[in-house]
Formats: C-alpha cells, structure tokens, sequence
C-alpha cells in the first residue's frame, strides 16, 4: 500500500478523529477503558483471548493467567463454545470463582446456525462458564457467505439468541469472523434488511490486514459510522505475523490500539505474555500518522499475498469447516 493510499484509509476510518474519545483516563499503571460502541460499556483496551487458556498444560496456570488479568485491570475476557473441546471455557468458568466473575466482561460465542443448536450451545456454555448470563454473545466464524442468512433465517440462531436475551441469559449481541471483510459486510446489510443492529463486532486488524483483503478498510468505516464495538483480534496473526521479523509483539499491539477498537483481545498462555500485553496497555500512546506510516511500510512486502494471514488464505483456522456438525 503506497503511503498516501494509507493516510487516504485514516481519514476514511475516522482513527484521528474516533481514537481520542474511545480513551478513558485511567490512574497510573491501571489500564486504559474505551467505550464499547452504543453500548455505552467500559472495557478494558486490552482483552484475554480464550482460546490460548484452554491451550496451556496447566489448568491452575490458565486459572492463574485470568485471575490476575483480572486483578490487574483487564476486564474484558473472550471465549468461545468449542475451544479445545470445551476446556477454554470450564477454566475460565474456575476462575470466575470467588468473586472474579463481577470484575469480569464476559464474552463467548456460539456456532450453532439454527435456534435449536445455539440455544444448546449456548446453555452449554453457561454451565461451563458456572454464571446465570453473559455480558456479550456473539455468533462465531461467520466465514461462509451464507452465514448470513442462515442465522436470520425463520428459525434460526438469532431468534433463539434474541430469546435468551430476553430471558437474561446475555445483554448484548455480536458476530465474529477471519475469512473476509466482504462476508462481514454482507452479515452487516443482511442485518440491517433485518432492521437489527448488533452491538460489537470482532475481526483481525493488524499491521499485515491494512494491506491485503482489510478488515481495516473495508469493514472499520461501517463500524464507526454505525457506532458497533470493535473488538480486534489477531493483532500477531496467531503469532505467525512475528515470523515475518518485520514488527515487535508491542508494535502489534500498539498499532491495533491506534485504531478505533474498543478492545484489542491477544492470546495469553503465559504470565510472560500476559505481562508483556498489560504493559503495552498501560504504556501505549496513539501513535502519529507517521509511525503507523512507517510500520506500514516495513510490513507491505512480507502482507501482499497473505501469506501471513492464514487465517484468510487457508482453512488452518477454520474450525466449523473441519467440524460442520457444529453449525447444527
């Protein structure tokens, strides 16, 4: 992406002008709160992905990773129904325990396509989580165009997920995916002939997006405009962006922080990389029009094919299509 093309993105995406009101003071060494879109919800800028809690040896070690993400000033905890077979969620649902569940935004995400099998997805989920409500549900991997329509569908999920709202089994709803900004676009026109408005939306934004089939500069105007929650995810690429040696894990993370995200969720399997995430919040500036400039620049060859976000270009990361049992 040539530089004026970029600095032409900003400009479209609202980051000089939506970052500073998304920023919430915060006392020294706390870490920084932003807005959740409409919502009018704090969270914290940086967020615990749940896949890596599930992923670590040690259950106390997971169990010890969250309740000090916690102690430590971030609130907002991601998740989701299939992760590792369930475990993702069993540990987050023993840290919860003993009082951590009122610190905690708790989010997770269902696949289930029709109402029957979210609703069981996500009465699951509950049970493992051990609390009565989510603070966020969002449908997960809506990778395939059809998602969609499926999920809207008369006696699909979302009437199912609307009910249990209505219920108070969750506040707010949402939807996720890594394949493609054009399918994001499409569940935002689907919803919108739906006369429904989510309240967050979570995507990939990292410094190897901005160049190749962007979230960032397809999808992010919409968000603003509309004023969802952007929860950005992926700010490494699962870490495979490190292996580009063109940016530092911080660099990841500051230049996600830069763009009108609510939260910026990073996947955590050690209290060295839960460190490493809590001091780049509690660090971070927004960095210039220079500085994203300049990051851009050394990562442009190395994101031109995607080839570090395999994420989009492979079905590596694409649970539902290797278990499409899950969809329902």
């Amino acid at each position: 992406m040539k530089r004026r093309e970029f600095i032409k993105g900003i400009a479209v995406t609202g980051i000089a002008s939506s970052i500073n009101p998304l920023l919430n003071a915060a006392p020294s060494g706390d870490i920084p709160r932003r807005t959740l879109g409409h919502t009018g919800e704090k969270v914290s800028m940086a967020g615990l992905g749940g896949y890596h809690i599930g992923n670590q040896d040690d259950e106390n070690e997971s169990i010890r990773i969250i309740r000090t993400a916690l102690d430590r000033g971030i609130n907002f905890l991601d998740n989701c129904w299939d992760y590792n077979g369930g475990q993702s969620e069993v540990r987050m649902g023993k840290a919860l325990r003993d009082g951590y569940r009122q610190k905690a935004f708790l989010m997770t995400k269902i696949d289930g396509r029709d109402a029957k099998t979210a609703m069981t997805q996500l009465d699951q989920s509950l049970e493992r989580l051990q609390t009565d409500h989510l603070d966020l549900l969002q449908f997960h991997e809506v990778i395939r165009m059809n998602d969609p329509e499926r999920i809207f569908a008369a006696g699909g999920a979302l009437e199912a997920v609307v009910k249990a709202k209505q219920a108070g089994k969750l506040r707010y709803i949402g939807f996720t995916g890594h394949k493609s900004p054009e399918i994001h676009r499409h569940m935002l026109e689907v919803a919108d002939q739906h006369k429904f408005l989510f309240d967050s939306v979570q995507m990939p934004l990292n410094v190897m997006d901005a160049h190749f089939d962007s979230f960032q500069n397809i999808v992010l105007p919409i968000l603003v405009k509309k004023n969802i929650g952007v929860l950005g995810m992926k700010p490494m690429g699962a870490n495979i962006i490190l292996q580009s040696k063109t940016v530092t894990p911080v660099e990841c993370l500051h230049y996600a922080m830069s763009l009108p995200t609510s939260v910026v969720i990073t996947g955590c399997d050690s209290m060295e990389v839960l460190q490493q995430a809590l001091q780049a919040a509690r660090d971070f500036k927004p960095l210039d029009e220079t500085q994203r400039a300049q990051l851009l620049a050394k990562t442009a060859e190395a994101a031109k094919n995607g080839q570090y976000e395999l994420y989009k270009t492979s079905h590596n990361f694409d649970g539902t299509v290797h278990n499409p049992q899950w969809l329902g």
